[in-house]
């Protein structure tokens, strides 16, 4: 079969899909992306993935624009006459839907999680709801990474419940994300995410600062892309109030190496106001991590509190301060047993074989072929 993935960044795919594509390419499928150009096309290219690229804004509203965005992915999609596509993030779900529906090729989307437009409600939400209301009709089946994101969509008429179900994310590679983790000081915290303050960026600061002026040997490392694609995007500026201020919060930048990362810190921090099942939080868990998070969804179906973490209340720099003196509190041991009991959870639950499982099924299914 020919298979298309698409999304909002070629990066999308690279990190979140790539075991997918691996998958799907075992079983002798041929696997094209379109998405926009940028470094992480070379790397698909690398893998034996044709792509295509196309422009897309994620946060224009400019109708015009949409339009167009929706002929680019009539064009695309008639040239390469997919079997099936694979739809990621919220504009190719919408206007790569309408150029489907016109070509009568089926489609699996996936709402991933809901995005700004969702957690702040605004005309751009209205909008957003009467668009995937429009779009999402036409999808062959929708997958869900957490049970609030379906429930909403339900409540809100969106989808039906019928065609749609639950995906544990996308899942992650439990040989790969594997770290033996026999120390642990609870002394060096990591933030790992877009540098946005949906992610809780400014909170995690916050928090990182009044730690510090109780204990002050504990080092804050944040990764992550400041200049992304977003509104709500934390400033340079913003960013070297609270770096300069202490030598212990450090800017790493953005890094293609995150299992280095992983295996050298101590604590997972993800302050986020929600997610749809968080990949970073996946990661950090198979590598033994203890977590700190924010107990809504997306967050709070990867940790159970003071099991393999802690869940703390979004928006909430007290909470999130409280949680991270918790953790330098707990013994070595402790936070030793919940990175192990995280690591269960991950092979238990969100292995990406469960996961690319779950696709495959739902793909030959929708084409009705046999694996």
């Amino acid at each position: 079969m020919k298979i298309v993935l698409t999304a909002n960044t070629s990066w999308n795919i690279y990190n979140f899909r790539l075991e997918l594509i691996k998958e799907l390419q075992s079983l002798g499928n041929k696997i094209f992306v379109v998405s926009p150009d940028d470094e992480y096309v070379v790397k698909l290219e690398s893998e034996n993935i044709i792509h295509y690229n196309i422009n897309i804004n994620p946060s224009g509203t400019n109708p015009c624009e949409d339009l167009y965005l929706m002929l680019q992915y009539f064009r695309v999609f008639k040239k390469i006459e997919p079997d099936i596509v694979l739809s990621y993030t919220i504009k190719p779900n919408i206007f790569g839907n309408l150029a489907l529906r016109i070509l009568k090729i089926p489609v699996i989307n996936n709402i991933s999680g809901l995005g700004t437009i969702f957690i702040k409600k605004s005309y751009a939400t209205f909008f957003a709801k009467k668009l995937y209301r429009l779009s999402l009709k036409f999808s062959n089946h929708i997958f869900f990474q957490n049970k609030f994101d379906q429930s909403l969509f339900v409540e809100n008429f969106l989808v039906n419940q019928s065609n749609s179900s639950i995906i544990p994310g996308s899942g992650v590679n439990i040989n790969k994300f594997y770290f033996n983790r026999s120390k642990n000081k609870g002394k060096v915290f990591l933030f790992s995410s877009r540098l946005i303050k949906d992610k809780g960026i400014i909170e995690f600061l916050e928090s990182a600062r009044l730690t510090l002026k109780i204990y002050t040997d504990i080092n804050f490392l944040i990764y992550g892309d400041i200049n992304t694609n977003n509104k709500t995007i934390i400033s340079l500026s913003e960013l070297k109030k609270y770096t300069h201020e202490n030598d212990k919060i450090k800017f790493m930048g953005k890094t293609d190496n995150i299992l280095t990362v992983l295996s050298k810190v101590d604590v997972m921090v993800l302050p986020s106001y929600r997610e749809g099942l968080s990949k970073a939080l996946l990661e950090a868990a198979s590598m033994q991590l203890p977590i700190i998070t924010t107990n809504v969804p997306g967050c709070k179906d990867v940790v159970e509190d003071n099991v393999n973490g802690l869940l703390c209340e979004p928006k909430s720099i007290e909470s999130l301060k409280n949680s991270m003196i918790k953790m330098i509190n707990f013994s070595e041991s402790e936070r030793i047993e919940m990175g192990q009991a995280g690591r269960k959870i991950i092979v238990k639950k969100f292995s990406s074989k469960i996961i690319n499982n779950i696709y495959t099924t739902k793909i030959y299914n929708i084409c009705g072929l046999h694996k």
